[in-house]
């Protein structure tokens, strides 16, 4: 998730009459607030001549299989929809132009129109759930668009020719606040046994990084005549989809099974390390990530943060952790496997992305120089998917 300086994004329309430009695709929810959405649009006003050029903001929720949508049952919802018209510019529109926008101007000249959008901090984050091998189309999730048209108004179907489109992301980062360690403890007691079977189960820390090792600390005090044959840890994400209706998912995302027994009346403490990645879980169906862009890798998706006031139902999906540990005793001796019970501990916490040291400035509008990607074409028309970036450089 991480962007050069300087680096700037542009896509073009099919008809090359449409430019959009934005100089980031991840924009971060600092829970309070969200990073505003600031781009310029470069457009050729001899092609549009009456019509007008609008970019809007939309935030959608898919779930269900596309195919589906052919018979009337829709499985896509606009969460959030907000459009500008850039062209001819409206007054009311009119805004000091951020530091992007002012060097995108220098840069590209006549016919550049700004435009800038504040998302509500009450939407989602970015999240996709991960196709399986035998599913085709747009995966389900939750996913953020700008895109731009020429129309004569905002009700006119919109044609794949004179409008462009680009997919961005809505992330958060881990918060700066410190609180104790988690951990969790729970007690059997076994009948004609005077003393329980206690399990305690501790972590270093409530935050952890995407792909950051995680410590689990075991202490097992087996106070029975019984023998912990098993112990099984892993690690677990929990996705629940509250749009629609009331689904949840839970997936395991790590997972080890040590060779370690407990014998009776003993205890026992072992420190144990698991890294929950998607890495070892590209196959597997379901599973939550943060959006994907296209042509770029992923990961698993944050842990969703919360205000307290927020309408759960329309964040969509929401995202949690757990460390789970099980232990499986049984009497030992020949019977042993005949009798075995089960008892588990599960530790909430956080995995998210580190907080950036600084963030990103774009380049001078000197250094700005394009940097023309081959676009594929389907049908005779360019891949709407298909995008090229601006770059920091010397003058071709």
């Amino acid at each position: 998730m991480s962007q050069k300086s300087g680096q700037v994004f542009k896509k073009t329309s099919p008809n090359q009459k449409l430019s959009l430009y934005l100089g980031k695709r991840d924009f971060i929810d600092h829970v309070d607030t969200v990073d505003p959405v600031d781009g310029v649009l470069l457009v050729d006003p001899e092609y549009l001549k009456d019509r007008k050029v609008y970019v809007v903001l939309t935030c959608a929720f898919r779930y269900g299989r596309e195919d589906l949508d052919v018979i009337g049952l829709s499985f896509r919802k606009d969460i959030y929809t907000e459009a500008i018209q850039v062209y001819p510019p409206l007054p009311d529109n009119k805004k000091q132009l951020t530091p992007l926008q002012d060097k995108l101007n220098k840069k590209l000249k006549d016919n550049c129109y700004p435009f800038s959008f504040e998302i509500p901090t009450n939407l989602p984050c970015s999240v996709t759930l991960q196709p399986g091998p035998e599913d085709h189309g747009q995966a389900c999730g939750v996913d953020f668009e700008v895109k731009a048209f020429c129309a004569d108004n905002l009700d006119e179907k919109i044609h794949k020719r004179n409008s462009v489109r680009l997919i961005i992301r809505k992330v958060q980062y881990a918060p700066e606040e410190r609180v104790l360690p988690p951990k969790a403890e729970a007690t059997r007691q076994f009948l004609l046994s005077d003393k329980p079977l206690q399990l305690e189960a501790s972590l270093g820390k409530e935050m952890y990084y995407h792909n950051e090792p995680i410590d689990i600390t075991i202490h097992i005090s087996n106070n029975t005549s019984k023998v912990v044959k098993k112990i099984k840890l892993s690690v677990d994400q929990v996705t629940d989809v509250v749009l629609y209706q009331l689904d949840k998912y839970t997936k395991t995302v790590a997972s080890e099974e040590p060779d370690d027994t407990v014998a009776p009346n003993s205890n026992f403490t072992k420190v144990y390390r698991l890294t929950p990645g998607l890495a070892n879980n590209r196959k597997k169906r379901g599973l939550a990530l943060d959006g994907k862009l296209k042509h770029e890798d992923t990961n698993l998706a944050s842990t969703t943060m919360l205000r307290p006031e927020l309408d759960k139902e329309v964040l969509g999906i929401l995202v949690s952790y757990r460390f789970k540990v099980k232990l499986i005793v049984s009497r030992g001796g020949i019977l042993g496997d005949l009798t075995s019970s089960e008892m588990a501990v599960e530790i909430p916490f956080y995995l998210m992305h580190p907080k950036p040291s600084h963030m990103v400035s774009s380049a001078s509008a000197e250094d700005i120089v394009i940097e023309e990607f081959n676009r594929q074409k389907i049908d005779g028309e360019v891949d709407d998917d298909e995008e090229e970036k601006l770059a920091t450089g010397g003058e071709n």
